[in-house]
This record gives C-alpha cells, structure tokens and sequence, in this order.
C-alpha cells in the first residue's frame, strides 16, 4: 500500500475505530495546509524573476512533474495525492482530461498567444459554470482509469474477486481520492462474508462522498447489526449534516444516545424534533413531550420537564389528555408549586371550585356563588374581590369553598387536587373527598393514601394523617417501612408516645439499616425510661469488612455511634462507651494504626466482651498489594468521615477517649492510640497537636511504668526545650526509674551545646557520681556550685564526693578529702537549716566513715525534728524517722547491742 497514509493502514488494520481515522485526518490536513501557505509565500518572493528564465524553469517543472516517477511507477502528483490521504484539496480538483489538454498546449507552444489565452478562458468559465449547476458531486476518478474500474467491476461479476481486489487496490494507488474502489471492494467483502471489512470499505467510500445521506443510515443500520453503537450515532450525524430537518434520523440518534447513556444528548435531539414537528401533527407532539417529560423526571431534572409539558399544554391545548394533566400536576407538586398544579386541574381536568359566601341576617342568608378561575385567588380563600363588592363590605360573611368534580376524572388527579388544596390551606371540600378516597380499596389505592398523608403531615394536620397511615399498615401490600415511618412519625407528634415506639421498633425490623428510626427509637426509649432497649436500638448495623469498603455504609455507621456514645456516656457505662470511641477512632485511624502496628481486637478479660488495643508483629500486617488496596479505600472512607465530623470534632473525640482510657488504668492502650495518632497525618502536621499528644504519650508511658518509651519522648522535648525545669525533673525521674544508662552520652553531648546550663552539669555530675567517675562529677558539681553558691544542694553534693574519694581503697591525702568533704556538709548544713534532711545526710556521711559515735548522734536528731510539710505530698512521704531508725539498728546490731536495734525497728519501722 505504496503512499497510503498511517491513519488509513491504521484503520484498515482495525488499529482505530472510524471517528479516530477522521480525526487524525482533519489535523493531517490542517497542517498541510499551514505547510501549502508558508511555501506560497515563499514562491511569491520570486515573483519578480525575469521572465524568459522564468518560463523555462516553469516548462522544465512541470515536464518534471509530469514525467517523473517515483520507485514504484507511480507519478510524483499522485504520489503527492496519496501523501494527503483522502485529502479533500479543492485547488487540486480538477478533471485529468483539463490536465492533459493544458499539458498538450504547453508541448505544442511555449508562449501562447492572446488569443489562445482568451479562448482557454471562455472554456475554463464554461466548464466552471457547468460543474457550480451540477447537483450531483462530480466523481474523482479520472477517465484513463474509468475503464479499469468496469473491468474490476465486471471481474467481480464474474467470480474473479481477488483480480478485481487487485485492481481495485491499483486504482486506490493512482486515484486515492475517488469513491467508487472502495464501494465496490466494500461489495466484494461483503460477498465474501467478512461483514467487518466490507464495513470499513463502506464507510471510506461514504467519507469520499458525504453528501449522500442515504449511503450514511445503511452504514448506521450495518454498524448496529456489529453492536457498534458510537459508530452508528456517528453516521446519523453525518446524514443529518446533509438533511438536517430529517425527524427519523434525528430520532434514531437520540435513541442510540439513550441507550449509550447521555442522557442529554438525547434530550436535545428530542427537543430539535418537537421544533420540526408541524402543528398537524400534534398527538406525534404531545406523545413525545410525554415521553420526554418522563425521561427529565427520572434525571431528577423537574425544571426541564416542566418545560416541555407547558410547552406541549400551550401549543395543543385540545389534545391534552387526563394522563398530561396527571403528569403536569405530578411535576408541579414536586417542585412545590401547588397553585399552578391547581390551576392545571382545573382548567383541563373540568373540576370546578366554587365559593358560597353567606352574610347572616335576622330574616334570612344571602349566598353567592363564583368559579374560581385565578389560582392565586384560590389560595386566598377563592375569592374574586373585584366582582363582589357586596361580599367584601359584608362584615359578617361566613366562606365556604365547595368542589364540584364530574364523572369520569380519575382517582389520581382528584387526590392530586386534594394534595393542592391541603398545601394551600383549602380545607373546606377535603371532607366528601376524603370520604371518596376511604372508599377505595387500600391494597390497590396504597399510594394516593399516602400521598394525602404525607401532604397533611407537611402541613401540621397530623389527626387528619392518621387514619389514613393506619389503614396503611394494616393492609397486605402496603406494610412497608416507609408508612410505619410515617405512622410512628404522626404518633410522635400527637404525644403518643407509647405506640410511636410501636411503630419505630416495626421500622427497624422492615428496614435494619434506617438510621434515623434507629435514632428516633432510641430517644423514644430513653425518654421511655427503657435505656437497655434504647441501647438495643443503636447496635451496629455493619460488618467491619463493609465498613472498610462502603463509605456510605461507614459514614452511616458513624452517625450511630456518635449517638451511641451519648447515651453509653450518660448512663454512666464507661467501658462500652469506651468501644465506641475506640470503633470510631479505628474507621479514622485505620491506615496509621497499621503503620504504628496497632490493632483493634475484642476480648473478655473483664468478664464481658469489650475492645482492647494491642500491639502485633509486622507478621501481621496485611501485604503490600492488600496494604494500597486499603489505602484506596481508607482515601475515600476519610473524606466522608471528615464530611461528618470536622478535623477539630475527631481531635475533641481522640481526647474524650485518651481521658477514658486513663480513667480505667488503661494506660498501655492509651500509649498505643497516642502512637496510632501520631501516625496520622492531619494531627502530625499540625504542631500543636502533635505537642500535645508527645506529652499524652509521655504521661501515659510515666504512668504504665514503661520509662524506656518515656525517655524517648522526654528526650525529645529536652532538646527543644533545654531551659525548662519541669521537663529535666521529669528526665530525672524517668532516668532514675529506667535503670538505664544510655542518657549519660545524650547529658555529655547537650552539654557540649548548652554549656551554661545548670540542670545539665547537675546532671552530668550525677551520671559521673553513680559511674565512679567521682573526679569529674567534682568538676561538674564545682561548675555549679560557683554559678550558684548558695544552693545547698551544691555543697552536699561536693561533700559526698569528697567523702565518696576518701573512702576508696588506694587514695593520697586522704585526711585532706575528709576535712574538705565535711566543710562542705557544714555548709550545706547551715544553708539548709536544722532539719531532718540535713541531720540525716550529715549522719549518713559519718556513719559511711565509720565515725559511728558522731553518726548516732546525728541520727538522735532526726527524732527530735518534725517532718517537712510540702504542698501536694503527703508527711508521710517526707518523713525520715523510718530511715533513720534502720541505720541505727545496723550500729547497734553491729555493736552486738541487739535489743536496742530492736527497739528501734518496733518504734519506728513496724507498720
């Protein structure tokens, strides 16, 4: 297929579909034609050239374009041709037979005279004019090939398909732009069976010839056949480019639009139909209008169908049916606009309203009577001022609006009338229609019941509701949840509450995942003084696998739990309240806990079946594939949750259930959420709730006694934090209870950052203290001690270091440590003041040298001396007498004073 284009191969091969070749051909030829202009513009530069040499290159040229070929045999102007695939160059569609003449007059003179030029003109006219009066398109193929087209024509009469497929495919190559190859190759193909080709064939050959329309529905009809429902809309719209008031094609295609499911497409198609219809055929109008009037409502598009049927009501008046005014009033209540409804009942239906207005006098009644033609009047009492002066100046007029309704309307429209008449607040002719409408059977008029029921609830009349809902749930057919619904919601608003429970509880049972009858049986209950049975009522309503992959099953789930979690709250049962803030929190958390190794389990441990926190192994956790599917899901489960309750309502929920937890000792499970939390983007990105939960996590880490966790949030908060007192006491106390000593490096290199800081040398001297270390925890002790040399602390701490390095084993100056330790001791005991603490440290030292006469009598003291009291500690806690009395019994049991040491031990140690 030598100089045939890609989107040609491409489509013959079935690569692409039709509208693809079409669309890759227009941008083909938009760009070949920005390429033709640049070149004559370029050639127009040359315009001024002299004219002998000019008309020998144009001689030479066009011998060349005309004589040259190309590899394959083919010209250069066709090869051109076939470059442009199909293109549709007017400039270049000019008959052979002018080409062959033109080139004739050039071999045979070089320079024409003007005589020739003016007769080669006159023709061109003619020839011009003719082909401008043609109806018919004149066809591409040029005549030197028109005797190969019958000859391939006649082969295929005969038999021969693949010679008359060669020479079909021969004429394509030289003749790229003619129709009748492809026509008779789709023939071919067709003969053969193979339906898909002889398709493709056809609609190249109706592409080459668009204007014939005909050719363009059997190519739609033949792609339905082949399921190709694009396809065939593709065709009518070219068929209806060239017949554009063309009702049945326009149909077809908006039914092929229908069935392809846009919606509007169709719609407007429909519409340009009912614009090309004639007033004569007006039932073809009203039957369509209907029908689309239908197709508007159920696409939820009132506004448009209300349209089309007003439409259809202006311009056929005398063809409206009942079934119309049924459908109008249907359309017009369901927007709301009652009073239209009315009026179109009234002016097509034939009911008749009418207004007796009585002025009372001693003697007799004067009573007149109208018809109601405006329904504005009708909704103010159907009263028309202007012709009735008299009742409008009659100061004791009693109104009454009766209803006159003819045989044969139906029972739809009536009750239609009755919902109208009970929105506008007309109530005086409800009665014998209501009488009517009880009449009729409940199992075959449910419906028209209900929609009257409904109609009084909306408007407050619920005992006029009532009986009709009752006779609703009664019946066979009409025992749905809807009407219970319905019933328990007029009981509810009548007081009774009893029955509304009744109703409620019948709700739940037809319809389990009705949330909010759920809701309102709860609170009947509550309110009942019933609260297991209103806890009954909000028990989950999904599994947790449909809660992970409905999210408007989880955003349901959600709201009842919220309600669930009041109640369990109010009622004081803190563990079930508990399991649902954590099941709440796990919908949110579900992709952070799996990060954190977090998961949700039901156990019994207390007796009753609760939900527990636990930590798992990475084992566990689903794999990486179920991992992102669970991502997709969790991405659109998060945005309806979020849609629920916003970002600061899930931060007030995970507080209520960190509080809780703690409430119950729960402390582990508590440290656990905190992980999961911190895991989950929207809190960690924000800084101060991402604060706030470290310090949760550290309180909760303290409090479970898990001081290994805890260092690794107080290590954090000292680093950002290095000046806070509070948070080194708190470093102090999590390093004393971890029995760790991995803070050592972390003390030495902060210091080396922050080396005026007080806390840390303490610390530091502390570390270097317990290590043995006893020289360079004097170092750091001193540092601080000439920062601030009036804290006792200070000099305590440098005296047990001396006295910790005169009690070692290899030591010089050992005397020089003692008296140095106790001159710091002494400081320390006159910074502190007589105290038990101070007394006791002082024994403490001696008694440690052996110096047991002056550690007893330092000890003694301590009896003597009352224990401090501190605000938010107990005496007990600051009492030393306890401690005093164990030292002392080890003096005197070493002694071999062992009933002293007893007293000792009974006095003050024996709770």
């Amino acid at each position: 297929m030598s100089g045939f284009s890609p989107e040609l191969i491409d489509y013959l091969e079935g690569k692409i579909s039709f509208e693809e070749f079409e669309r890759r051909r227009e941008e083909r030829k938009s760009r070949e034609k920005d390429g033709e202009n640049a070149s004559a513009e370029e050639n127009a530069e040359d315009v001024e050239a002299p004219s002998s040499s000019r008309k020998a290159s144009g001689k030479s040229q066009s011998q060349d374009e005309t004589d040259g070929e190309t590899s394959d045999g083919v010209s250069k102007s066709v090869h051109r041709v076939f470059a442009s695939m199909l293109g549709e160059n007017e400039e270049e569609e000019e008959d052979e037979e002018e080409e062959e003449e033109e080139e004739e007059e050039e071999e045979t003179t070089e320079q024409p005279t003007a005589g020739d030029v003016f007769v080669l003109e006159m023709v061109l006219n003619r020839e011009t004019k003719k082909m401008m009066k043609e109806k018919r398109p004149r066809s591409k193929l040029p005549r030197a090939l028109r005797g190969l087209m019958g000859e391939a024509n006649i082969r295929f009469a005969r038999g021969e398909r693949e010679e008359a497929i060669l020479m079909c495919m021969e004429i394509i190559r030289q003749a790229p732009l003619a129709h009748e190859p492809f026509s008779t190759l789709a023939m071919i193909y067709e003969d053969q069976g193979d339906m898909e080709k002889s398709l493709q064939f056809e609609l190249i050959a109706a592409h080459l010839n668009p204007s014939d329309t005909e050719e363009w529905v059997r190519l739609a009809e033949m792609s339905l056949e082949q399921d190709n429902i694009k396809q065939a809309v593709f065709c009518y719209t070219k068929a209806l480019k060239y017949d554009p008031t063309n009702v049945r094609y326009l149909w077809e295609r908006s039914s092929l639009y229908e069935q392809l499911g846009e919606h509007k497409m169709a719609m407007d198609g429909y519409r340009r139909i009912l614009n090309l219809l004639s007033p004569s055929d007006g039932e073809r109008f009203m039957q369509l209008a209907r029908d689309m009037a239908k197709s508007y409502y159920e696409a939820n598009d009132v506004t448009s169908a209300i349209e089309i049927i007003e439409e259809a009501f202006t311009k056929h008046q005398s063809l409206v049916s009942m079934e119309d005014v049924n459908i109008a009033a249907e359309l017009y209540i369901s927007s709301k606009q009652y009073d239209k409804a009315l009026a179109v009942i009234t002016d097509f239906a034939g009911i008749v309203l009418e207004k007796k207005v009585s002025e009372k006098s001693p003697t007799k009644e004067k009573k007149d009577t109208e018809a109601v033609v405006e329904t504005q009047e009708s909704q103010e009492a159907v009263t028309d001022d202007q012709s009735h002066p008299v009742a409008e100046s009659s100061a004791a007029a009693v109104e009454k609006v009766s209803c006159c309704i003819p045989e044969g309307v139906p029972i739809d429209i009536t009750v239609k009338l009755m919902v109208c008449l009970v929105h506008l607040n007309i109530l005086e002719p409800l009665n014998p229609l209501l009488t009517t409408l009880v009449e009729q059977n409940p199992e075959e008029m449910g419906d028209l019941y209900l929609d009257v029921a409904e109609a009084f609830l909306d408007v407050g009349e619920y005992n006029s509701a009532l009986p009709l809902l009752s006779s609703l749930v009664c019946s066979e057919r009409y025992n749905l949840a809807v009407v219970w619904l319905r019933h328990a919601e007029c009981l509810k608003a009548l007081g009774h509450m009893e029955r509304a429970a009744e109703s409620y509880a019948k709700v739940v049972d037809l319809a389990p995942l009705h949330l909010d009858a759920r809701i309102s049986l709860s609170t009947l209950q509550q309110q009942l003084g019933r609260p297991e049975k209103a806890l009954e009522a909000l028990e989950p309503m999904y599994d947790p696998d449909t809660l992970a992959q409905d999210a408007n099953a989880a955003q349901q789930e959600l709201k009842l739990l919220l309600h669930r979690s009041t109640l369990l709250y109010s009622q004081g049962k803190m563990y079930g309240y508990i399991d649902t803030l954590l099941t709440m929190l796990a919908m949110l958390l579900k992709v952070a806990m799996s990060r954190a190794q977090v998961c949700l389990i039901s156990s019994s441990k207390s007796g009753e079946r609760h939900l527990y926190l636990i930590k798992v192994s990475r084992d566990k956790i689903s794999d990486n594939d179920d991992q992102e599917t669970a991502n997709c899901d969790a991405k659109a489960i998060f945005a309806v949750l979020t849609s629920v309750l916003t970002k600061d309502d899930w931060w007030n929920l995970l507080l209520k259930a960190i509080y809780s937890l703690c409430d119950l000792s729960r402390y582990k499970e508590a440290e656990l959420l905190v992980d999961s939390s911190l895991e989950y983007y929207s809190f960690y990105d924000d800084r101060q709730k991402r604060k706030e939960l470290e310090y949760f996590g550290l309180s909760a880490a303290i409090l479970d006694k898990n001081f290994r966790k805890a260092y690794n949030y107080i290590r954090i908060m000292v680093m950002e934090n290095v000046n806070k007192p509070q948070l080194w006491n708190i470093f102090n106390q999590v390093t004393m209870q971890s029995q760790d000593v991995r803070h050592h490096r972390f003390c030495l290199r902060l210091m080396l950052k922050n080396p005026d800081n007080h806390a840390l040398c303490v610390l530091n001297g502390h570390n270097a203290f317990v290590s043995g270390s006893f020289k360079h925890a004097l170092g750091q002790y001193v540092q601080a001690f000439r920062a601030n040399p009036d804290e006792p602390l200070y000099s305590l701490c440098i005296g047990l270091t001396f006295i910790h390095m005169a009690s070692q084993k290899y030591v010089l100056k050992r005397h020089a440590l003692l008296v140095q330790g106790f001159s710091f001791l002494h400081r320390y005991l006159d910074l502190r003041g007589p105290c038990q603490e101070s007394f006791y440290n002082l024994g403490r030292g001696l008694h440690q040298l052996g110096l047991l006469h002056l550690a007893i009598h330092y000890y003694q003291k301590v009896f003597e001396l009352p224990p401090l009291t501190l605000e938010g500690i107990e005496t007990d806690q600051t009492d030393l007498r306890r401690d005093t009395a164990f030292n002392l019994s080890l003096i005197y049991q070493s002694s071999g004073n062992t009933r002293m040491a007893q007293k000792m031990l009974y006095t003050y140690t024996v709770v």
